[in-house]
């Protein structure tokens, strides 16, 4: 099993990436389902011909760029992407880029989630582009990225035929998923400090989708980057009707350890027996895998029925 951060580290890379600019697309009226010509300019950056050496520094990039069809070209990933298990896992980081380490990867595209430590001015000087994209605050904006990794890697069709599919579906779920007569009320934990996400966070954006009430808004949905630490007495106090631990695999985290913390047996999703662990990788990634996370969701609603 590969390292993770701890959870308070992921938060903070959330916020970070979360603050680098979009790449905004430059060629949005190119004609569905063709492949990209070269050159291809996504945001400030222009690739002047199809990548063959991609390195990867973002673990929702992987991903993508697997699912795209680009998955030949990748040479090198950091060392939290360990999805797909065929992706070349190396000790580079993502959260504090080494440019020289990145280069002796010969790479000519590197795609990260933000441009620290002056990586793409170093990354220039040996030829390679850097695209930066940064984490999806939506649905929408994860889909857009899906199709711009696809049009970045000459692999335009897959990418959109990838962010249609992942739209369709998600959609499809949604609208199966149970509608209860009164909005649901949620804790969403990302660690046992009682770090959580607010609905202006992506995973947040999502759980909004099936009209969940989240606990952690409160009257600024945007505070501390829509990643608040909570405190015991407001969960208390919120008492809500479900619970969903993003801190599973890391941390050990389960109904059993949840109902054992002081007062928590009297909340309602414990009592109801509707507290439910999440895949952490895939709760904190805005990857093709997200429409998991989505039926993870909609299983979990269905049960609370």
């Amino acid at each position: 099993m590969s390292r993770r951060f701890p959870p308070i580290i992921l938060v903070l890379l959330l916020v970070l990436a979360g603050c680098a600019s979009h790449p905004a697309d430059q060629d949005s009226t190119a004609a569905p389902d063709t492949e990209a010509t070269f050159p291809v300019t996504i945001g400030p950056v222009t690739i002047d011909r199809r990548p063959t050496r991609i390195v990867s520094l973002s673990a929702s990039a992987t991903e993508t760029l697997f699912a795209v069809g680009a998955g030949k070209e990748v040479v090198a990933v950091d060392s939290q992407s360990d999805y797909p298990p065929e992706a070349p896992h190396t000790r580079l980081s993502a959260l504090s880029p080494d440019p020289e380490a990145i280069a002796s990867y010969h790479p000519d595209l590197v795609i990260a989630s933000a441009d620290q430590n002056g990586l793409s001015a170093a990354l220039a000087k040996i030829g390679a582009k850097t695209l930066v994209m940064p984490a999806a605050k939506s649905l929408d904006e994860a889909y857009d990225q899906f199709v711009q990794l696809g049009r970045a890697t000459g692999h335009q069709a897959e990418g959109e035929s990838l962010a249609r599919q992942t739209r369709s579906d998600i959609d499809k779920i949604v609208a199966d998923a149970p509608k209860p007569a009164k909005p649901l009320t949620y804790y969403y934990e990302i660690d046992q400090t009682y770090y959580s996400a607010t609905s202006a966070t992506f995973i947040g954006s999502v759980l909004s989708r099936f009209g969940l009430k989240n606990i952690a808004d409160g009257n600024d949905p945007g505070i501390s980057g829509g990643y608040p630490q909570l405190s015991a007495e407001r969960i208390l106090q919120s008492n809500p009707d479900l619970i969903f631990l993003a801190d599973s695999t890391c941390c050990g985290q389960n109904p059993q350890t949840v109902a054992a913390r002081p007062g928590w047996n009297t909340l309602t999703a414990v009592r109801a027996g509707h507290v439910f662990p999440l895949d952490d990788d895939i709760a904190s990634r805005w990857s093709p895998r997200i429409v998991d996370l989505v039926r993870a969701v909609a299983g979990a609603l269905a049960g609370a029925q």
